[in-house]
């Protein structure tokens, strides 16, 4: 499908129907061998309640947006690398069905299809684009995901002490590391993690002291690398032989299956050929 779009006239056009559809807000998608192979409505879950998004997929990035005018105006645009990507098959909860989540090194998130047809579409061809880029890049397929958020109505009470209840005036707050959701007390720490954020980020308590443990034996581990052996010749660094250039949790709580955090109300896609 991608050689039978590339560089046709059609392929651009439709390109350019979605750079004008978020118009300044977006970035540009058209850059050579870039082909659009399909688009569509999913629902994705978000922190406050499900949301329909749409998603554009490329034979490199999947693109999504926020819906203002369906097929004239999208805005918030997000920009995946497809190499990032890992979908994991989700099992129906009674609110919503068809779901997978798509992981990736910095954000993960659950999707919803509108049927079970159209999600097997959306994950074959996900799944297709992913391995011609593992293949063509030589990469291995990313162990390492963000963990995903879980929704605020899953839970009425702090996830790690079980005793602060929610409300107006007590705040839910994310970690960043597991997902669960927290209240302020169990999650005063901030954490540098540079896979998410040049910036230290919220975690709970737990979190913050696993992460403290590892940044421990990696620093210990660091200390017991032999220190390197120098030339007594002044001037003269003794070579590595080799002249070749290198490249540089907690499971969550399981809440009653009727939580009603899921809903969907519409959903539409098509892939191109």
């Amino acid at each position: 499908m991608v050689d039978h779009l590339a560089n046709t006239e059609i392929n651009s056009q439709r390109i350019a129907a979605v750079e004008n559809c978020f118009g300044a807000s977006g970035q540009p998608l058209a850059v050579p061998g870039r082909v659009l192979l399909g688009e569509g409505i999913l629902t994705k879950e978000c922190r406050k309640k499900p949301k329909p998004r749409i998603f554009f997929l490329f034979n490199d990035i999947l693109v999504y947006g926020s819906i203002v005018i369906n097929k004239r105006k999208y805005n918030s645009q997000h920009i995946i690398p497809l190499e990032d990507v890992t979908l994991e098959t989700l099992p129906d909860t009674l609110q919503m069905k068809n779901r997978w989540m798509i992981k990736t090194s910095k954000k993960s998130f659950v999707v919803s299809a509108a049927s079970l047809t159209e999600r097997k579409e959306w994950i074959s061809h996900l799944e297709e684009c992913i391995r011609h880029l593992l293949t063509k890049t030589g990469r291995q397929p990313s162990t390492e995901h963000a963990a995903p958020w879980i929704p605020d109505k899953a839970t009425d009470i702090c996830m790690r002490c079980t005793q602060t209840k929610f409300s107006t005036l007590t705040r839910r707050h994310h970690c960043r590391k597991c997902g669960f959701v927290v209240c302020a007390d169990c999650s005063r720490q901030r954490f540098l993690m540079p896979r998410l954020s040049p910036k230290p980020l919220r975690v709970c308590n737990l979190c913050y002291r696993q992460l403290l443990a590892e940044k421990k034996k990696e620093e210990e581990a660091d200390r017991r690398q032999p220190e390197p052996i120098h030339s007594a010749v002044l001037g003269y660094e003794p070579s590595s032989g080799d002249d070749s250039d290198k490249s540089d949790d907690d499971k969550a709580d399981h809440w009653p299956a009727d939580t009603e955090f899921y809903t969907s109300e519409v959903s539409w896609s098509s892939f191109h050929s």
